[in-house]
């Protein structure tokens, strides 16, 4: 007779799928699991994995047992990025949303909003040349792309060069500016 890899009560997760639970009825080669909202299903033996242990009980501290993971890490070295942000460096953030620039877009059309957008955004560059601020993050959001590629094309007539701006904090829509100051007053 052969051996069952799984019995009642092992927590199992279910292969192409975002399901897991506990193994609460075998019948044959099926297997009836309670996912974690209580929900029950029917799944063949090949379509479940045992967990052993869950994601939050394993820490980056556990023990590597793997001699190659070892000289792996140890060669690994933190990458320098490009752009590092000083301690007491200022960082201007401007929103370009429309609706946080007027009141109200009542008889503006996409011309005008844009052109406000940008005449916005162009104070603000000439506003951080002139007090030596380093680094300005304009919100665009993503939209068509139109404000984004006209704030770009407005950039290229100052001594700044720019970039996407950090995705985990901005998501798509920013651009961040680092403005050049010149050393000599």
């Amino acid at each position: 007779m052969l051996r069952k890899r799984f019995e009642i009560g092992h927590k199992v997760a279910v292969l192409d799928d975002v399901l897991k639970g506990e193994i609460i009825g075998i019948d044959a080669n099926t297997y009836t699991v309670r996912t974690e909202d209580g929900m029950i299903f029917n799944f063949d033996e090949n379509e479940l994995v045992k967990i052993e242990k869950e994601q939050h009980e394993l820490t980056k501290f556990s023990d590597i047992n793997n001699d190659f993971l070892k000289d792996k890490i140890a060669q690994s070295k933190p990458k320098n990025s490009l752009f590092k942000k000083q301690h007491q460096e200022v960082v201007m953030e401007v929103d370009l949303h429309i609706n946080k620039l007027v009141k109200s877009v009542r008889g503006l059309d996409n011309y005008d909003m844009l052109n406000i957008q940008l005449d916005a955004a162009k104070r603000k560059v000439e506003f951080a040349i002139q007090k030596r601020i380093s680094k300005i993050v304009f919100i665009h959001g993503v939209g068509e792309g139109v404000l984004k590629s006209e704030l770009q094309s407005l950039l290229n007539k100052y001594p700044v060069k720019y970039y996407d701006a950090s995705y985990k904090k901005y998501g798509l829509g920013a651009t961040e500016v680092y403005v050049f100051q010149n050393t000599v007053s």
